[in-house]
């Protein structure tokens, strides 16, 4: 017979982490403490639910292993490294190559965070670019009709010249 208290407290666990609770329930996996290993399989296995959904459930996990004063299975490489071929992200095309690999190792939140910021500066930095050109073009376009005037101007004088 099992202590209806433990069998409450181990319901309440499964209801703060209920997509991970339901894969470790079809794969005999431990629901609590959970090893890397399965929380990267679980990353993998649920890839097509999409990074949203993945994120929330990953961070039901360490909000359940942190509350109980478990080590974080969630922070480990091969669950990083999981979350990074599903996620996509790839690092910032200004970084050096040596620093792209370790934006590899970041966590998915942070390396979200990096690339937006990332895009919205290459966006400002285009943006930018293109207005120095078309300042660029507007100047040189004031430069040819300057000189067209000049050169029409002294042309018009020296005709009036020779006329009188």
């Amino acid at each position: 017979m099992i202590n209806p208290v433990l069998e409450a407290l181990a319901r309440a666990r499964q209801q703060s982490a209920p997509l991970f609770a339901r894969w470790c329930a079809r794969e005999g996996a431990m629901f609590c403490p959970a090893t890397p290993a399965a929380v990267a399989r679980f990353v993998r296995d649920r890839a097509g639910l999409g990074m949203a959904q993945l994120w929330g459930a990953l961070q039901d996990i360490s909000r359940l292993h942190t509350s109980k004063g478990l080590a974080d299975p969630t922070l480990s490489e091969p669950v990083t490294f999981a979350v990074n071929a599903v996620s996509g992200i790839v690092p910032p095309r200004s970084w050096p190559a040596a620093r792209k690999e370790r934006f590899k190792t970041l966590p998915y939140d942070v390396q979200a965070f990096v690339a937006s910021h990332e895009a919205a500066r290459e966006r400002a930095l285009r943006r930018a670019q293109n207005e120095a050109a078309a300042a660029r073009r507007e100047l040189a376009a004031m430069q040819c009709k300057c000189t067209e005037e000049e050169s029409s101007g002294s042309h018009e004088v020296n005709s009036q010249q020779s006329l009188a």
